[in-house]
């Protein structure tokens, strides 16, 4: 048997918290953080990528921004610049020597106080970096995934607020993503309230159908995703027109590809859906040609090879 990996608490390396760099074991937090209890946090995914000119965060302005956004829907105010928070996020990749990885900017209400209203708490603020492959396998990233539309509904707009990437949202997710990979299946897809498709579990979706690429448009509940934006503008360069609309999971089942996006997801194609094989011709259950012509320009984008984006990568 392999080795289980370490914990990700008992790791070595250094945490950005509050300012200052910690050693990775002694970044803790108090039980009573009210975030631990009600839920009221903001969270980023960001990555890192090797690229030709070396280690750089792909959209690095966008995620911190998004993360700012997300705290002010929260209420939150960040005790900390947008341009401090960039820096740390560049500092943890250099200062644990990762020429690729995941960042993970967190930001909670300490333990000042307990109840429902955090009134008055103190806001914290944490980045940490590790090194983090294909989210859904490299197996699902070149034949596709399994996924399953979810019972669960996803958050209505007005009960959760679905633009921000907020802490308790993924509770959703997380059900989601057990109910689908306890019934054998990769991933989960959420319909909105309406029963329009939403996204996955922690994806936005793309389907293809003659030559359109159509998604979900946001009033379905789907996060804003930066990985989705990138999407559109390479279906822009590749001369492919982009429909968002509302989607019916049938649209999906009759689709000739889809895949889902996202910053862990990256671009990773479907290859079934509630057991019915998604594309057409030499395609059916596999990876559609319109998929790959927009994954390999996605990874040409986030390696460095595509100077027309080369302002989305900061280096470290």
């Amino acid at each position: 048997m392999s080795p289980l990996p370490p914990s990700m608490a008992d790791r070595d390396g250094k945490i950005w918290m509050d300012g200052q760099m910690v050693d990775w074991r002694d970044a803790k937090i108090h039980v009573l953080s009210h975030t631990l209890h009600y839920g009221c946090g903001a969270f980023e995914g960001v990555r890192a990528y090797n690229t030709v000119n070396g280690p750089a965060i792909f959209r690095l302005e966008e995620h911190t921004d998004r993360l700012f956004n997300s705290a002010k829907i929260l209420r939150m105010k960040i005790p900390f610049t947008k341009e401090q928070v960039m820096q740390a996020q560049c500092d943890v990749i250099r200062d644990n020597k990762l020429e690729s990885g995941y960042i993970r900017p967190l930001t909670w209400i300490g333990d000042k106080k307990l109840g429902v209203s955090p009134k008055g708490n103190t806001i914290h603020l944490m980045v940490a970096a590790w090194s983090w492959g294909a989210y859904l396998g490299e197996e699902g990233m070149r034949r596709g995934i399994r996924v399953k539309i979810s019972s669960y509904t996803r958050h209505h707009v007005n009960i959760t607020m679905t633009q921000a990437k907020a802490v308790s949202n993924y509770t959703n997710s997380i059900l989601a993503n057990m109910e689908a990979t306890d019934d054998g299946y990769d991933e989960a897809m959420l319909l909105d309230a309406s029963g329009f498709v939403s996204e996955g579990a922690g994806e936005n979706l793309f389907i293809v159908k003659d030559g359109v690429v159509y998604t979900p448009d946001l009033s379905a509940g789907a996060l804003n995703g930066i990985t989705r934006n990138t999407v559109l503008h390479i279906c822009k360069d590749l001369g492919l027109e982009v429909v968002q609309k509302r989607i019916t999971r049938d649209e999906v089942y009759i689709s000739d590809e889809a895949f889902f996006s996202g910053t862990a997801a990256e671009i990773t194609p479907i290859r079934e859906l509630d057991r019915i094989e998604l594309g057409k011709g030499d395609y059916v259950g596999s990876r559609g040609p319109i998929t790959e012509k927009i994954q390999s320009a996605f990874f040409d984008i986030v390696n460095g090879r595509n100077p027309k984006y080369a302002h989305w990568l900061t280096q470290v």
